[in-house]
C-alpha cells in the first residue's frame, strides 16, 4: 500500500492531541488539516474578538498556523493543544492591534467603578425552543454579533472566551494576561452592556455567533495547506 493511500485511512478523529502532533512531526500533514478543522471555530471567534473585523481575523489565523506548524517541535503537551495554538493567535492578534495604533487604555477601563445595576447573565446552553423563536435564529445572531462587536476590545475578547466559548475563569486569565477578578468585572460589564445594546436575552442564537464552518473553514484550511506544500 502507497503511502497516501495509508494516510487517507488515518481516522484522524479517533485521535488524541500527541497523536496528532506526533504524526505532524512525521510528515503527515493530513494530520495538521485536522487539527486546523478541529480548532478553526474558537480560534477565529478570538481573534475576531481582538480585531473586529473578518478578513484580518482570517489572516491572523492562517499566519498562526503557520507560526504553529514551524514551532510544532516546542509543543510539550503541559496544555491541551488548543490551549497552546489560542496563545499562539492571540499574539498574532495583538500584534495587529498594535501595528494600527489603536489600543484600549485597559487601566483605565479596568479601574473604573464597578456597577452595581442587575444584569441579565446569558446562558451558553439554549433549552427547548418555541418553533417561532427557533425560526428567527438567525436574524437575532446577526443582532447578537453586531452587539458583541460594538463592545470594548477588552470586554470584548473576554466575553467571547467565557460565555461563547466557554473558558474556564482560570484559562482566560492565563491566556490574557490578567488576574482572574479582572476576567470577571470584564464579563460582568460586558454582559450589563450587552443587555443594554440588546434589550433583552438573545442567548438562544449565541452558540452559533460568529460561525466558521463550511466553506470559511475550508478556505483558510486550504490556503494554509498550500503554503506550506510551497514551503516544502
Amino acid at each position: 500500500m502507497s503511502a497516501s493511500l495509508h494516510a487517507v485511512a488515518i481516522d484522524y478523529t479517533a485521535l488524541d492531541d500527541a497523536a496528532l502532533v506526533a504524526l505532524v512531526r512525521g510528515g503527515q500533514q493530513g494530520a495538521f488539516r485536522h487539527i486546523m478543522q478541529r480548532c478553526n471555530q474558537r480560534l477565529f471567534r478570538i481573534a475576531r474578538s481582538v480585531l473586529g473585523e473578518d478578513a484580518e481575523a482570517e489572516d491572523v489565523l492562517q499566519e498562526s498556523y503557520l507560526r504553529a506548524y514551524r514551532k510544532l517541535d516546542t509543543f510539550r503537551g503541559e496544555s491541551s493543544l488548543l490551549t497552546w495554538l489560542t496563545s499562539i493567535v492571540l499574539n498574532e492578534a495583538r500584534g495587529r492591534l498594535r501595528k494600527r495604533h489603536n489600543m484600549v487604555g485597559l487601566e483605565k477601563i479596568d479601574e473604573s467603578p464597578m456597577d452595581t445595576h442587575q444584569i441579565v447573565q446569558f446562558p451558553s446552553r439554549f433549552g427547548s425552543e418555541d418553533p417561532a423563536v427557533s425560526a428567527e435564529r438567525t436574524q437575532i445572531r446577526h443582532l447578537l454579533e453586531h452587539a458583541i462587536d460594538a463592545l470594548p476590545p477588552a470586554f470584548r475578547t473576554v466575553y467571547m472566551m467565557r460565555d461563547v466559548e466557554e473558558c474556564s475563569v482560570e484559562e482566560t486569565a492565563t491566556q490574557l494576561a490578567i488576574n482572574p477578578q479582572t476576567v470577571k468585572t470584564r464579563l460582568h460589564r460586558a454582559r450589563r452592556l450587552l443587555r443594554h445594546s440588546l434589550h433583552g436575552t438573545v442567548a438562544a442564537s449565541l452558540t452559533d455567533a460568529f460561525p466558521f464552518m463550511g466553506e470559511r473553514c475550508a478556505r483558510v484550511t486550504e490556503a494554509v495547506m498550500a503554503r506550506l506544500t510551497a514551503k516544502g
